[in-house]
């Protein structure tokens, strides 16, 4: 680590910018003057199957299936502390060098993080928050980053000999933690059909047995295949431009269950899917409004940039149900390397983050939007021309008179009923904004995964145009990606929706005619693989048991296809629930060394802000047969289409920059891609509304009007939403702790109200069995333990992937098709058991009173 005396501060001289076209506050030049890549064509796409099919039986599903598809329903050893207050600290750093260390050793572990999000280095494999453009620390990581390199760097094996030794009825009954512990896949693997264990196989073979199965199809679109948003863009875009010169647009993602509401939102309204702020304009911003994210937890070095922005005055609301500790306090690990700042940190309290917390109900953010607007509006007619930007709405939006009306017709008490919140509390945070300009808001799954997220980001949206706060330094909108490179995976044609334009310029790039016709998004691809349309499914990285809603639904869904290929560096749970026949392919990570026939290699990936930048290993791999992503795409196409491609695999595979080459030639903001990724810091892509350039239908930004749905429940119903823990990312569970929640040693656990709890005769501790209601239909999970939290009255939360088989596959997002994890209509019934302080075995409530 180094020294970090002035965080704040960053270089005005241009010629002091190390990224290429790198917007300076306020300077927008070349950010929106060419067509940018968008995945939407809405144009004849039909409306989404709206079929409920027949619930599973999650509890009984481990009797009739002996390879679990949910993780083990064992206790690990529940410990309850106090919540904290505080993120960060030397805490974190502790937790950093203990996984880095344990898992990859001293001198391994600590070369990685030395080069971790270094401009010479590799990039993240875990968050997609954007790395500074200037100056970076030598210690450019937060606790999580640390975690998910040490994981990635782990010396341990996952080998043949590993597979011999364990069954996969043995694997599927060790935990999720366990499971990512276990070490490195080494080795290409074959599940055949009717066996009980993976055994190796060569890679020509698997090559050619997947080719095998491909080829037999009746139609491409028998086949599904999967990708997970760690993949860098090199890879991506051999992946797409495999699957299309195959003949199928089936390209489910991550995105169509993290951001697919932001994208079906933010493209109607201003032209691009994707986020308009940079990093300089968090530090510029004098509001920021953070809804449905945990940042703490799942975006950690998020707190260094509002640290910055509040050191500058900034003020901060937060929305959320859940107090967390990254939005309350945070200690910069830095500041520990500043002699000036260091004992103050230490001894003190950390930089108070959020000036106001807005408390709300689970699916409430669209009405506390409603509710801010509607006092914005008061307080305009109150100061006429002081509050609302009359000269941005007239010049650059249109439907703004049907927006007044709406809002005016929106009613207080709809308002109060639907957010938990009062209008005094919501005139609190009217009241910061409104003489605000540089206004920023972003939010990431906590309103995603909501019913309402299309229309609660559109208000957002609404939100900024009224305040003129976009295309303007210091602010805009930005949706806070999860994945290192899912942003970018969707601009290299990762989607099952491609428009027009991208096919042509694929078209007369290769030469080959691409399918026209939509694809599966991943809700439809599991109800089409769950009938029996399909017969192959594979998965560039990810995890789509453990990740999508509906557990015990995928598992069957997966378990009739005729063959599973699974494209990782780890064992996950994913992998033991297959098709007759099934391949995991072990390939390379972030950080390893890639060298083909050209040399070292390097990837890229795009950070939450556009910025395009090199993903270069810097460990030798472990001993044993992985492959580069791309050498195996290339290997699958050649196996596959043989005389038919009109790619050069080969060439591609033995030097990246021709992938380069031809994305530049494809994709619009990447000319000259491989002269501009050399540059240190990398380039910013092109994006039209960060200078007011919006590419809709009518170059107009547009105020959406909506209907504010309200969602009635049954008097002893509540509603359960899902969570991270602290040492997880996405599926991945490092541990079994949530130390910023009071939370040690165990997952299965539920987050109630304490007075929901007392009208239920529920105890902290006590066993209980959750069940979830959709349209008729129940689905259980028994044993859970209860926790009293603070958390809404009728509100409660659960870990997943643990909480997923009680999300229905049927419930959606409107319009995006997203599966509602944030939003689960449930009943909680006490069992008489509860669980003693760090046992793994429950006992009688009755001893309670011994």
């Amino acid at each position: 680590m180094e020294n970090a005396p002035n965080n704040e501060s960053r270089p005005s001289n241009p010629d002091e910018q190390k990224a290429e076209n790198k917007p300076q506050s306020g300077q927008r030049s070349g950010q929106g003057t060419e067509m940018t890549n968008n995945h939407y064509d809405l144009h004849g796409k039909p409306d989404a199957d709206k079929r409920n099919f027949v619930a599973p039986d999650n509890v009984n599903a481990k009797h009739k299936n002996p390879v679990l598809a949910q993780p083990p329903e064992e206790f690990t050893g529940l410990k309850l502390g106090k919540p904290a207050t505080v993120a960060a600290g030397v805490t974190a750093v502790l937790k950093s060098m203990e996984f880095s260390w344990g898992e990859a050793g001293v001198g391994r572990g600590t070369h990685a993080l030395l080069k971790l999000n270094q401009k010479d280095g590799f990039d993240c494999s875990s968050c997609a928050w954007p790395d500074p453009d200037d100056h970076r620390s030598v210690a450019e990581f937060c606790e999580n980053g640390a975690k998910a390199t040490a994981s990635d760097a782990d010396t341990r094996r996952v080998d043949p000999e590993f597979f011999a030794k364990h069954s996969l009825v043995d694997l599927s009954h060790m935990t999720d933690r366990d499971l990512n512990n276990a070490g490195r896949l080494t080795h290409p693997m074959v599940l055949r059909p009717g066996a009980t264990h993976y055994t190796k196989i060569e890679w020509r073979e698997a090559f050619q047995l997947l080719a095998a199965h491909l080829n037999e199809l009746k139609s491409p679109d028998e086949a599904v295949f999967y990708t997970s948003g760690k993949v860098p863009n090199e890879p991506a875009y051999l992946y797409q431009l495999f699957v299309r010169e195959f003949g199928t647009n089936n390209m489910p993602d991550c995105s169509n269950m993290c951001h697919e509401s932001s994208g079906s939102a933010l493209s109607i309204s201003l032209g691009l899917g994707k986020g308009s702020v940079t990093l300089n304009d968090i530090y510029d911003a004098e509001v920021i409004i953070i809804m449905g994210q945990n940042p703490g937890t799942n975006h950690p070095r998020m707190l260094t940039a509002l640290q910055i922005a509040k050191r500058k005055g900034a003020k901060i609301i937060a929305v959320n149900p859940l107090h967390e500790a990254g939005l309350s306090h945070f200690k910069n690990p830095q500041d520990f390397m500043n002699p000036i700042k260091a004992v103050g940190t230490l001894l003190g309290h950390g930089t108070p983050i959020a000036d106001l917390h807005l408390q709300v109900r689970v699916n409430g953010d669209m009405a506390v939007l409603r509710g801010i607007m509607k006092h914005l509006l008061r307080a305009e007619e109150q100061n006429p021309g002081t509050v609302i930007d009359h000269a941005f709405i007239n010049e650059h939006t249109t439907n703004y008179e049907a927006f007044l009306e709406t809002i005016q017709n929106t009613t207080w008490e709809d308002i109060e009923l639907m957010s938990g919140l009062s209008r005094e509390q919501l005139l609190e945070a009217a009241n910061m904004i409104a003489p605000k300009q540089k206004i920023i808001t972003c939010w990431a799954m906590g309103l995603t995964q909501q019913k309402n997220a299309v229309m609660s980001i559109q208000e957002i949206v609404n939100l900024h145009l009224m305040k003129g706060a976009i295309g303007k330094p210091g602010a805009g909108t930005c949706p806070v990606r999860g994945h290192s490179n899912v942003q970018g995976d969707r601009t290299m044609g990762i989607w099952e929706r491609p428009h027009k334009e991208f096919l042509d310029a694929l078209a007369n790039e290769y030469g080959f005619e691409p399918p026209r016709e939509h694809g599966y998004d991943t809700v439809e691809a599991i109800k089409a693989m769950h009938e029996g349309k399909t017969n192959v499914f594979m998965s560039l990285g990810g995890n789509l048991l453990s990740a999508g809603p509906d557990t015990e639904f995928i598992a069957e869904a997966i378990r009739k296809q005729k063959l599973t290929v699974f494209v990782s560096t780890k064992l996950n749970r994913g992998h033991l629930v297959t098709g007759q026949t099934s391949l995991i392919l072990p390939c390379l990570t972030h950080l390893d060394i890639d060298r083909q026939r050209s040399g070292h290699q390097f990837t890229s990936c795009e950070n939450s802000m556009g910025v395009v930048s090199q993903n270069k290993g810097v460990l030798q791999p472990l001993e044993g047969e992985m492959l580069s992503e791309v050498a195996i795409i290339s290997g699958i196409a050649l196996s596959t289409l043989g005389d038919r491609t009109k790619v050069d695999w080969v060439g591609h595979t033995e030097n990246y920059d021709t992938i380069r080459d031809s994305i530049s030639r494809v994709i619009p903001g990447f000319d000259k891609f491989n002269e501009k990724i050399r540059k240190p810091g990398g380039f910013y892509l092109p994006n039209g509304p960060r200078e007011r350039n919006f590419t809709t239908e009518n170059g107009k930004a547009n105020f959406t009007v909506t209907d504010m749905v309200m969602h009635h429940i049954e008097p002893d119903q509540l509603v359960l939403m899902s969570i991270r823990s602290h040492d997880q990312f996405n599926t991945t569970i490092y541990d079994y702790n949530d130390r910023y929640r009071g939370v040690y040693g165990e997952r299965r656990v539920i987050f109630m109200n304490s007075q929901d709890m007392q009208d239920r005769g529920i105890k902290e501790r006590q066993l209980v069995t959750i069940t979830s209601y959709y349209e008729g239909q129940q689905r259980k999970l028994e044993r859970f333990i209860a926790i009293p939290y603070n958390i809404p009255k009728g509100n409660t939360a659960a870990y997943y992937p643990e909480m997923n088989p009680l999300v229905p596959m049927a419930s959606v997002a409107y319009v995006s098709n997203q599966p509602t994890s944030k939003y689960v209509v449930i009943t909680v019934e006490a069992i008489g058991e509860f669980l003693p302080e760090g046992s793994t075995s429950s006992v009688p409530v009755a001893a309670l009173a011994e």
